[in-house]
């Protein structure tokens, strides 16, 4: 776990700084020659840096000192901060920690801020820890986790933590913000929950789902301070118009870094409001695109200047966050946290240093991931024997021959825009129709045993026969399933239940794909390479069923967030986001005709 503390030098290391930094003792490396990011000033320093043991001792011109136990030779290339990712679900990487940190760090994202949200819901406080902690050379630092469940009321969920223990995790050495919020909760508990965050230092994770004027004042005024979700020009520069740090998303659900960067002229008032964040990123997209290198290269190729984009992965978010004693930053007592870059636009780099050790050359990581998997994180979905044949029946009213019901269509990743579909009646049951791509969605219990279930309809996956499943389902990590057939739905879900979590893909009665997470249904602790391409397999074979969406699975884990407009969807029903309360499936009718009484105990 990255205690900040832990970080900073201790006072033996100060007085050996100290001296190399004066001239009186030898560096243990010099990283020489190379042009290096100011710390404090917008301009790129002839300047060799020296390092003695974790930390940097100083800067100084080219060659002034002669000696040193080791080289580095940076001649010809850029010399720069290791990468912060500003807001990150490990869990949506679909790795554990080290894993991660074996495909990151190599890249250069060198720090993480996480909010571990997922392994809340799965593991309650002990699965938060565990996401904050690997042997690998990658600092996490946590965004607590809000509330879990997220609401009582909407969502029967997993784990419950205690309202006292996530005030305390506000105080705890490891943690830098409060973890991104309901924008639509407005009660005293979530209220307190801000102020304690703000008394304890801490910055508060924004997660703005497109509000604007009234709405987002409201938001805001509770003391958050940044956003992840601005995604066009005009809610950027409202929302630092108001105080807050962007951290511009690249994620698997969208990247916006290309309607940001589009307008540079538009969007220069924000530049020093800007940050880096991968949020929700699978491995197949980390290992193709990249992490944090991927969002300085989309910059600088829409025309930032290429100081300016290293400084938003860098400097801007360290200050930000308040770790600006520790990373971001090349200058003295610093981690020695840099890496070498030939190629500035690129940002592709030679060599990475973290804590003053070489730890990667060339893309390739020089260490091995040897973190252990507690026996506690597996075997984490709980089903029925036998899932009952009627799991995703929606009744229809007696005699019809057609219905309409409140369904949602994806736009923009993750976001819902609630429409009223017509649908068939087969057998006194709404079906799914796969002609117009509206299809059935159930969000299902994996917590409890119960298979307890919510039903509704979306538009957007394309799919013309055949269902995909997930155990993702944010934030509650249960089971999210879509399908052109319920009998295709039920196979998708037992099959999860047979793996152990993760994702599938079905067609008439067979499964076609499979990315088994079995590490809390969320991740995997094989080696990066073989999740990722059992993830690309995964999708092409959706996209074989008729699905356009790139990153389906991950795009499935969102449609039931009722923390996003228009639409959500838990285990116990169809919810309106703003409102936050449920609705019928079926119109006209009551708010609770989908087999469930929501004022009754599930349990």
């Amino acid at each position: 776990m990255t205690e900040l503390t832990d970080l900073l030098p201790t006072t033996a290391e100060l007085v050996r700084l100290r001296a190399v930094a004066a001239g009186h003792e030898t560096p243990d490396l010099i990283v020489r020659g190379g042009l290096v990011q100011s710390p404090g000033t917008e301009e790129w320093l002839e300047r060799d840096v020296l390092i003695a043991g974790r930390h940097i001792a100083t800067l100084t011109p080219w060659n002034h000192v002669a000696d040193a136990a080791a080289e580095v030779d940076a001649r010809g290339s850029h010399v720069v901060p290791g990468f912060i990712d500003a807001h990150l679900h490990i869990e949506y990487t679909n790795l554990t920690p080290g894993e991660l940190g074996r495909l990151s760090v190599a890249r250069g994202t060198t720090t993480v801020l996480t909010d571990p949200n997922g392994a809340a819901n799965v593991w309650g406080a002990r699965g938060m820890d565990f996401l904050l902690q690997t042997r690998t050379p990658l600092h996490v630092f946590q965004q607590v986790s809000p509330s879990t469940p997220g609401s009582a009321e909407l969502e029967l969920g997993g784990a419950v933590i205690p309202e006292a223990t996530v005030r305390a995790r506000l105080h705890d050495d490891v943690t830098v913000t409060l973890g991104e919020s309901n924008p639509f909760d407005y009660g005293e508990v979530s209220t307190g929950r801000f102020r304690e965050a703000l008394t304890a230092g801490r910055r508060i994770t924004g997660h703005t789902a497109a509000q604007t004027h009234e709405s987002l004042w409201g938001y805001l005024a509770a003391g958050v301070s940044d956003d992840h979700n601005a995604a066009t020009v005009d809610e950027v520069l409202e929302r630092t118009r108001l105080g807050a740090m962007i951290t511009i998303m690249g994620s698997s659900l969208t990247d916006n870094t290309v309607p940001l960067f589009a307008d540079l002229d538009a969007i220069a008032p924000a530049f020093r409001s800007l940050c880096f964040c991968a949020d929700d990123k699978h491995v197949h997209d980390l290992t193709t695109q990249g992490h944090i290198d991927h969002h300085v290269r989309q910059a600088i190729r829409f025309g930032v200047e290429p100081q300016l984009a290293y400084r938003m992965a860098t400097t801007q978010p360290a200050h930000y966050y308040r770790l600006d004693q520790v990373v971001g930053l090349l200058a003295p007592s610093r981690l020695a946290d840099l890496q070498i870059i030939p190629d500035l636009a690129e940002v592709r780099p030679s060599t990475v240093i973290v804590a003053g050790e070489i730890v990667a050359r060339d893309g390739a990581s020089l260490f091995e991931n040897t973190d252990e998997i507690p026996a506690w994180t597996t075997d984490t979905v709980h089903l029925p024997e036998t899932l009952p044949a009627d799991l995703f029946t929606v009744a229809a009213p007696a005699g019809a021959a057609t219905v309409s019901v409140r369904a949602m269509e994806m736009y923009n990743g993750y976001f819902k825009r609630a429409f009223t579909a017509t649908l068939p009646v087969v057998d006194g049951a709404v079906s799914a129709d796969p002609t117009d791509d509206v299809l059935k969605i159930a969000v299902v219990d994996r917590h409890h045993g119960e298979a307890l279930t919510g039903i509704g309809f979306v538009r957007g996956f394309g799919l013309r026969r055949g269902a995909i499943a997930i155990t993702m389902n944010c934030p509650n990590m249960n089971i999210s399933v879509v399908g052109a057939s319920d009998a295709d739905m039920r196979l998708a879900v037992a099959e999860l239940g047979r793996m152990g979590g993760g994702f599938v893909t079905v067609a008439d009665g067979e499964v076609l794909a499979r990315v088994p997470l079995p590490v809390g249904g969320m991740m995997s602790a094989a080696p990066y390479e073989e999740t990722a391409a059992a993830l690309a397999h995964g999708h092409a074979t959706t996209a074989e069923l008729g699905c356009p969406i790139p990153s389906p699975y991950i795009i499935l884990s969102f449609v039931g967030l009722y923390a996003v407009p228009d639409l959500g969807l838990t285990e116990r029903g169809l919810i309106d986001a703003y409102t936050q309360q449920f609705v019928d499936v079926l119109l006209p009718g009551p708010v609770d005709a989908c087999g469930y009484t929501h004022d009754e105990d599930p349990q």
